[in-house]
């Protein structure tokens, strides 16, 4: 305890010592160098000085002890005091009599008792307590000359502390009584919050994105949302690495989804699915056969493993809107964006500011879901069995589809596409490249996966096939089928279209040469090449990229950015203000204002009040003593 109240360097150590220890067994005196190694600060006393005037008798001996023998150094010397052996209780003028007296007692005994007597040039200045008073009271009077500065200085600082937190008292307890200047601040500090969110959207730099932006990874783990349903592959879209917010995060998530999709395949079908779907066309005496099957079973593919895409795609782009509140605090704290606000008058308002997150929470959620509602009308649409979408001609309408792919991602994406992380130069050569229309796309450009379905549709689509056999029945491209009555038709791919819309050239259906159905086959047919079950699924794998083709790039990337960037730029301060301002006076002050936060205020007023009277009037006193030193 002693050590910790004597470490500050501004203060004076008095060591008290009895003329008895003798200097090179006083433990306290390596104590104190560890605090004053120097003892610049330390003034020594040793006290019961006339104890020890007995053990004098030549001048050298009463010397030597005055010099502590050379273990104080050559820049401290003790005082040496005594004081009245009277015990009783004396008058304060008597006490002092009494140590004067004293002292004379002492230098009279060291004139005349001690041969030779002593140095009194050197050491008669220490000897006596009126000699030790003397000194620190020129040492106390100096010390404070030195800080009366720095004294002054805190003084009216803290004195202009107390006097800023009364006015800001004082200006709380008038705002309490004016509601129109609290919704007119509230007011402007969410209008700077919007105009914020909208510049960061449309993209900014600041504040620094290596601090408040984020990775993909960290997106992801920071979400809680998971991977992509259905995608075994880890999914990373250009620039994963590079910390990101605002729009250009958003865009990232919006290419990562196209990614993800495009990366889930049309799932395989058991025989007994395609068997159930192909039968029961042909008992209700429907001419649509294989091309039906393999639509609806495309158009159920595509409901059960795109809607969890569309799902979490919303929820991924709400969550990275949702970091977007912290960042606009923190740009409006430095630049407000609106005028007329005043920089930290709506500050100490916790309940309004926590008010204001949820509200703006509240309202990107409801973005997310009405976008969920609306990509899920959009996948409805495509996947419905009145949708022409899986009734095009394949041999044309695929390969210009993924022609239109691969320009949509050259003009959808834009620049966003290029990879601006370490280790991605060569795509963005290649983005210069695809930049020039007249020149074909390379093998490698387009996004995975749609090419190599492209391809592969336009082989299996030119296969004829009887109109209702079933999934183990074998059929060739170019096959003709003969009926009971010997007529002759080839079914082939460029007659689909015409089957399918309830054309008149629709074929019957099939039958035995016994009456019986074909649907089964025999064993001869068998070994013929291919199979209706074979084509049904290349087909549905047709189709299922044909629906993912047109739900993507028509219909969910402009779907995602009016339902959640159109309306965070243009309707977000209404929503904000029917939410927060279009409350009854009561209600809204209830953000402001506590129950019992009044009384609170008022009490704390006269406490800050007391305390800078205090203040004014030390500040006062010290200057005037600061004049006279």
């Amino acid at each position: 305890m002693v050590k910790s109240l004597a470490s500050p360097p501004h203060r004076i150590l008095l060591f008290l010592q009895q003329s008895s220890v003798e200097w090179c067994s006083s433990l306290w005196l390596d104590s104190i160098r560890e605090i004053d190694p120097a003892l610049k600060r330390t003034i020594i006393v040793v006290s019961k000085f006339d104890n020890r005037l007995k053990e004098f008798n030549d001048r050298w001996e009463v010397d030597r002890y005055f010099g502590a023998n050379g273990y104080l150094g050559e820049n401290t010397q003790p005082f040496f005091v005594a004081l009245p052996k009277d015990r009783n209780t004396v008058p304060n003028e008597e006490f002092r009599r009494q140590i004067s007296q004293v002292d004379a007692e002492v230098l009279h005994y060291l004139h005349d008792s001690v041969k030779g007597g002593f140095n009194e040039e050197k050491y008669k200045s220490y000897i006596g307590f009126g000699c030790l008073r003397d000194y620190l009271e020129s040492e106390l009077q100096k010390k404070y000359k030195e800080a009366t500065p720095t004294t002054l200085s805190l003084l009216e600082r803290r004195y202009s502390e107390v006097t800023a937190d009364l006015d800001r008292i004082e200006t709380k307890i008038q705002a309490t009584s004016n509601v129109a200047h609290l919704r007119r601040s509230a007011m402007l500090h969410a209008a700077s919050i919007c105009n914020h969110l909208g510049a960061v959207l449309d993209g900014a730099a600041d504040p620094a994105p290596e601090q408040w932006g984020k990775t993909t990874d960290e997106e992801k783990s920071e979400s809680g949302l998971g991977g992509w349903p259905g995608v075994t592959e880890d999914v990373k879209p250009p620039n994963a690495t590079l910390r990101l917010y605002g729009g250009a995060a958003f865009e990232r998530v919006v290419h990562e989804f196209r990614c993800a999709t495009y990366s889930v395949e049309c799932p395989a079908v058991s025989r007994e699915k395609v068997a159930n779907i192909l039968l029961a066309h042909a008992g209700r005496g429907g001419n649509r056969g294989v091309a039906e099957a393999a639509a609806e079973i495309a158009r159920a593919a595509a409901r059960s493993w795109l809607a969890p895409l569309l799902d979490l795609a919303c929820d991924r782009l709400s969550c990275v809107l949702g970091n977007l509140f912290d960042i606009a605090v923190e740009r409006d704290r430095h630049h407000p964006s609106v005028g007329g606000k005043k920089s930290g008058e709506i500050d100490g308002y916790v309940a309004f500011h926590a008010a204001l997150r949820h509200s703006y929470n509240c309202f990107i959620k409801d973005l997310a879901e009405q976008c969920k509602q609306v990509v899920r009308y959009h996948l409805d649409s495509v996947t419905s069995p009145y949708s022409q979408v899986c009734y095009e001609d394949f041999r044309g309408s695929f390969d210009s589809g993924v022609n239109s792919i691969h320009r949509f991602n050259q003009a959808s994406a834009g620049s966003f596409c290029l990879e601006l992380s370490d280790g991605g130069r060569p795509a963005l050569r290649k983005e210069i490249m695809n930049d020039q229309e007249n020149i074909p796309p390379e093998k490698d450009e387009t996004t995975p996966g749609k090419v190599a379905e492209a391809r592969e549709g336009l082989k299996d689509c030119q296969m004829t096939v009887p109109e209702t056999p079933s999934p183990d029945q074998p059929c060739d491209g170019n096959y003709p089928i003969k009926k009971e009555l010997g007529h002759c038709i080839e079914v082939g791919a460029r007659k689909r279209q015409s089957r399918i819309t309830g054309s008149n050239r629709n074929l019957d259906p099939l039958k035995g040469q016994d009456g019986g159905s074909l649907l089964f086959g025999s064993g001869d047919a068998r070994s013929k090449s291919g199979s209706t079950y074979l084509e049904i699924c290349s087909s549905a794998a047709q189709h299922f990229a044909r629906i993912r083709e047109i739900l993507v790039e028509r219909s969910v990337a402009s779907t995602l950015n009016s339902g959640f960037l159109t309306p965070c730029r243009e309707h977000l301060m209404v929503a904000l203000g029917l939410d927060l301002f279009a409350v009854s006076d009561e209600k809204f002050m209830e953000m402001f204002v506590a129950p019992g936060a009044i009384d609170s205020l008022e009490k704390e007023r006269l406490s800050v009040q007391k305390r800078q009277k205090i203040l004014h009037s030390c500040l006062n006193e010290f200057k005037n003593i600061a004049r006279s030193l």
